[in-house]
């Protein structure tokens, strides 16, 4: 279901917003509260960078310091590097970077300069798909022309998409390509942008270097985990309620998280995490803790932070609907890829209807072990975490579907297209 209510943005209770803010960013504003200040010694930043421990907030989880090192050392030897701030969020459960890149332009920006200078960039690129973001990051760089150094930015927009994130994918469009991602290697911090190195970052990540220059590594672990330090931004769909936005510290316990986000958690039969491509998660998800290390060791991931709660819709009719739209939005170039999403969605969308049988929820979870890893891009791989997890974590729910036995499909199935989507928002709530 497309989700079209008010959009709840709010800071978890407690805690000084780091990312969030009541209202929309002017330069007045960010300059006043110390952003765009001059980059005197970039191994510096570097060393804060490490420091922090800050991982990268676009899916993956990996370590910033590590990109921005590797890209600046291949750089030197490649005579150049390139920055792509990657703010095309093709997962349609996740609002996170649309919302800085309309709400908070310039923290990104600063970000991507930031970037920039330390990997010693002469070329840095702000990607989008969506026209508003686009619009607000115009109005933000016309503010920008006199502000500290950095390469000039260039504004690239693209067609929306899944794949059209993907890091090889934006490469491939900044290089006046197709949204459409490339075999590996090379990976693009070996060779991106016109052959050079290039660091491809997500938005939330920039904005969170762009802190980490202000206010020191130190104030950055303040909150969060050892392994997961600071906050995140978490998009919370599902459970008959509108959409939210919290900046959460990792680390807080879901079940706190439903409370202040009106769910109760005996409700809650399970979730999907990290946007479509982390997969699902039973009850197990209600006793958790929102960081990468918790998340991981129960066989998932916090992806790009977003959460849709699963409370009436029955996950058998989520899992059809997940997988067909991967069957609709891989890129079409790989084998393995067009046929084995097309083959996991017909398995599930007949299990959801009541018609699959044993030997198709046999192959089903064959599919989900011998196809993972095929694909140009990571889009098979969702689709396999989609089909595992749903076999794992509702295996007595998969059996009453062979038994056409599930009252809620029989009668209200869950056929989405685009399930949990946020993207028709009227206004924004601050709270």
């Amino acid at each position: 279901m497309t989700m079209t209510a008010d959009l709840t943005v709010a800071a978890w209770p407690g805690i000084t917003p780091r990312l969030l803010r009541s209202e929309p960013e002017t330069v007045t504003g960010y300059l006043g509260a110390g952003g765009y200040r001059a980059l005197d010694d970039p191994q510096q930043l570097l060393d804060t960078v490490e420091a922090s421990g800050l991982l990268g907030r676009g899916g993956a989880a990996f370590p910033l310091s590590v990109k921005l090192r590797t890209v600046r050392d291949n750089g030197r030897e490649a005579g150049g590097a390139v920055v792509i701030a990657n703010g095309e969020e093709g997962e349609p459960a996740s609002i996170k970077d649309r919302w800085l890149l309309r709400n908070r332009p310039h923290a990104v920006l600063d970000g991507l300069r930031l970037a920039a200078l330390v990997v010693n960039a002469d070329r840095a690129v702000l990607y989008t798909s969506d026209p508003r973001s686009a619009h607000s990051i115009e109005r933000a760089l016309a503010e920008t022309d006199d502000r500290p150094g950095g390469a000039v930015v260039e504004l690239v927009t693209v067609t929306p998409g899944y794949v059209a994130g993907e890091e090889t994918a934006a490469v491939r469009v900044v290089d006046g390509g197709p949204a459409k991602p490339t075999d590996k290697p090379p990976r693009p911090f070996e060779e991106g942008v016109s052959g050079h190195p290039t660091l491809v970052s997500n938005v939330e990540t920039l904005a969170h270097l762009a802190y980490l220059h202000r206010d020191g590594a130190d104030a950055f672990r303040e909150l969060g985990t050892e392994g997961s330090p600071g906050t995140f931004l978490a998009t919370i769909t599902g459970a008959g309620r509108p959409p939210a936005l919290y900046e959460l510290p990792h680390g807080v316990a879901f079940a706190d998280v439903l409370t202040l986000h009106g769910v109760s958690p005996d409700a809650v039969s399970g979730a999907l995490m990290g946007g479509y491509f982390a997969g699902l998660l039973g009850r197990e998800i209600v006793g958790a803790t929102m960081d990468h290390e918790t998340i991981r060791g129960l066989g998932s991931g916090l992806g790009c932070g977003a959460v849709s709660v699963l409370t009436d819709d029955c996950p058998v009719a989520v899992a059809a609907s997940v997988l067909s739209y991967f069957d609709r939005e891989n890129a079409g170039q790989c084998g393995s890829c067009f046929n084995g999403t097309a083959a996991m969605a017909a398995v599930a969308s007949a299990l959801r209807d009541g018609t699959a049988t044993a030997d198709d929820v046999a192959r089903l979870e064959r599919w989900s072990v011998v196809l993972r890893g095929r694909g140009a891009c990571a889009t098979l791989d969702g689709a396999c975490n989609v089909a595992a997890s749903l076999l794992s974590a509702f295996g007595d729910l998969v059996q009453r579907h062979l038994e056409n036995n599930c009252r809620t499909c029989r009668f209200v199935p869950f056929t989405a297209v685009r399930p949990y989507e946020v993207e028709q928002l009227r206004t924004v709530v601050a709270v």
